[in-house]
């Protein structure tokens, strides 16, 4: 698949209003005022015939959501060949129908809370498949990860429309090609890896940009997309930065202006451009609750 060069495959649009909802109140002096808050559905996934989970999201790119959630779980190997993917919108249900038979019953049994917002879910094993993961020594120039900080704030986004969002990106070099968002940065994360899955976007010269912290999770989830790189706004956890130094995942946080930390995968950096010459991030005029 050819990618176009300056331009979002895939941007946010804060104008779709099923995204968001007018709610009245009152600010700190007593007015009346009126916000726009995220809408937040629930959506069951489906593999075949079997219920997987019930996930809360937004309701955008309900099948890519779908398909990511099952790859990055484990349930869609490689070279599974999914035939269908029907979304009823009405039951919000999305049903994933692959070529061969799939059983997950025990592992669908045994699943772990995560710390993402909105309460993720992880089925079966966290780590497993970790200790199989090679990731591609692509290097990562410091040009763009300020290109790309730069480009990415300043994109129209349901967070700068109304906040309590969280948002991934899908980047190569210092271009943001696919960026997604909802009320938990796993859910955006998914959407991404399903794309990726159905499109037949290879990882091995990506990126991936988030503005919530670097768990565990996370990094699990970057990992076994096959991307070497893993860079957020947010700071990290102690399990998240020993599991990438596990697996050779560059992860690289607290990107703030000129200023960012790099706690693993150091190796990949280039520093091609000079910190000083990149000015200080400004104050944004948008909403700071959702970060």
């Amino acid at each position: 698949m050819q990618l176009p060069d300056t331009n979002y495959i895939i941007a946010p649009d804060p104008t779709l209003r099923r995204l968001t909802r007018p709610v009245q109140g009152f600010d700190h002096t007593g007015a009346a005022v009126e916000i726009s808050v995220v809408e937040e559905r629930p959506l069951t996934i489906y593999l075949n015939r079997q219920e997987i989970v019930t996930a809360m999201t937004i309701g955008d790119y309900p099948e890519y959501l779908a398909i990511g959630f099952l790859r990055n779980q484990g349930m869609l190997a490689d070279d599974e060949v999914i035939t269908a993917v029907d979304y009823d919108e009405e039951l919000e249900v999305v049903v994933v129908r692959t070529a061969s038979q799939t059983t997950f019953e025990e592992k669908v049994q045994k699943k772990t809370r995560t710390s993402g917002c909105a309460v993720g879910t992880v089925f079966g094993d966290m780590m497993e498949g970790l200790d199989q993961v090679v990731l591609p020594q692509a290097e990562l120039r410091t040009s763009w990860l300020y290109a790309l900080a730069h480009k990415i704030n300043t994109t129209p986004s349901l967070y700068l429309e109304a906040g309590a969002i969280h948002g991934t990106v899908l980047c190569q070099g210092d271009r943001p090609l696919v960026y997604m968002e909802d009320v938990g940065r796993h859910n955006a994360v998914d959407k991404i890896a399903g794309w990726m899955f159905r499109e037949g976007i290879p990882a091995h010269d990506k990126i991936l940009y988030t503005t919530g912290r670097l768990t565990s999770e996370m990094v699990i989830k970057c990992a076994l997309m096959g991307i070497p790189v893993l860079a957020s706004r947010s700071g990290f956890t102690a399990w998240g930065v020993e599991i990438a130094r596990q697996v050779g995942l560059t992860c690289v946080g607290r990107m703030r202006g000129k200023r960012f930390v790099c706690l693993s995968g150091e190796d990949r950096l280039v520093r091609d451009i000079d910190p000083d010459s990149v000015p200080d991030e400004a104050r944004k005029s948008g909403r700071k609750g959702g970060k």
